[in-house]
């Protein structure tokens, strides 16, 4: 089964230019611009670590060509606006660090130093948290933990004074806004100020458990984990993380090991087990216990979700080509010029479901390397 894997990457990388990634179907269906975005960041990252663990030139040698395409000389990156404070936009900036190390290129350092200059001036919440992006004033999503805490790590670690104290600040504060002492879960979003149209007027939190939203949380959490060097650092993280993983391995599918896209709701119609936050979780399970943050059990559950990927959503076509599906392509809160995206269960199950897009397709390489670093 495994080395159907293989073919499907190398499929996916031979239909795919760094200005028309195949896996990127939000800019395919909507033809926007070839730009910096998190997307491809998410495969790039995969691409990087699916390296290193198979000895594989040809994946980092994509993948530097790919971010060539966008990183100038002077460091300016196409499509990249640092204005509009999104932290999606800085996800796609990990990547820099490894590609600067492996070539020396001084753009990816610059490049890297324009990136932090916008977390520098990112607007933040009452709390103290990073705004999601400037539309969305005064929210946090627990998406954004991921585009921008594991690139804000980094650059402390790598070129700051590896002072982590803000990076643990705005985990500890999202766990004490948003996560839901009964269910064990996270809320997708809170508005502190308690005033968007999907925002619960007591909490400022939504109002469900979006799959995708706790996925993207655990990997920033088990990625800053396997990055930080400060053991203090590391120990409040580890606890977070810890938590949020025995919370959300309650709500496993019993047959396949996967999760639901409206997570708590698994019996509910509409609902369906979700490729991407699936993926994440089964990752951040196997990356945890082969850190030693998580019991060796959770290897074990990880490697049973990522198998139930593979035979519930993994097809050969007729054409031979295969596909990856059951992704859900996009989710979100607002803003408030788009009150269909208001938190609720029907619209989580009411966006469109998809194949072969990167914001499942990396996680599941990344969980497929994991299993790498397990089987040999």
């Amino acid at each position: 089964m495994y080395s159907k894997i293989d073919k499907y990457i190398d499929e996916l990388l031979e239909k795919s230019k760094p200005e028309a990634p195949f896996w990127n179907i939000e800019s395919i269906r909507h033809g926007k611009a070839p730009a910096w975005n998190y997307i491809d960041g998410c495969m790039i990252i995969a691409l990087l670590e699916l390296s290193e663990i198979k000895n594989e030139p040809k994946y980092a040698d994509f993948a530097e060509k790919f971010v060539d395409y966008y990183v100038f000389d002077d460091g300016s990156i196409r499509g990249y606006n640092k204005d509009k404070f999104n932290l999606d936009d800085v996800n796609e900036g990990r990547v820099l660090f490894d590609l600067y190390k492996k070539t020396g290129k001084e753009k990816y350092k610059k490049a890297i130093m324009l990136q932090y200059s916008q977390l520098e001036e990112q607007p933040r919440t009452s709390t103290g948290n990073f705004w999601h992006k400037k539309i969305y004033p005064d929210q946090i999503w627990l998406d954004g933990l991921y585009m921008g805490q594991v690139f804000s790590l980094r650059y402390q670690k790598e070129f700051g004074k590896k002072d982590y104290s803000d990076v643990v600040m705005q985990f500890k504060n999202v766990r004490k806004l948003m996560f839901d002492e009964n269910k064990k879960l996270y809320y997708h979003g809170c508005d502190c100020t308690k005033k968007a149209f999907w925002a619960d007027p007591e909490t400022g939190c939504s109002k469900n458990f979006w799959l995708r939203a706790i996925g993207w949380f655990c990997i920033s959490l088990i990625d800053n984990i396997g990055y930080v060097d400060d053991e203090s650092a590391k120990a409040e993280l580890s606890a977070i993380f810890r938590e949020a993983i025995e919370g959300i391995s309650q709500y496993a599918d019993p047959e396949t090991g996967m999760y639901y896209q409206v997570v708590d709701k698994g019996g509910k119609e509409g609902n369906y087990l979700e490729t991407s936050g699936s993926s994440m979780i089964a990752y951040a399970m196997m990356k945890g216990a082969r850190l030693g943050v998580l019991d060796k059990k959770f290897a074990q559950f990880g490697k049973k979700t990522f198998d139930g990927i593979c035979a519930k959503y993994l097809t050969i076509k007729d054409d031979g080509d295969l596909n990856l599906g059951g992704i859900c392509l996009v989710a979100g809160l607002g803003p408030e010029n788009n009150r269909r995206r208001d938190g609720t269960y029907e619209y989580y199950i009411s966006e469109p479901v998809v194949e072969n897009d990167a914001k499942g397709v990396a996680p599941f390489v990344l969980c497929y390397t994991e299993l790498l670093r397990t089987i040999g």
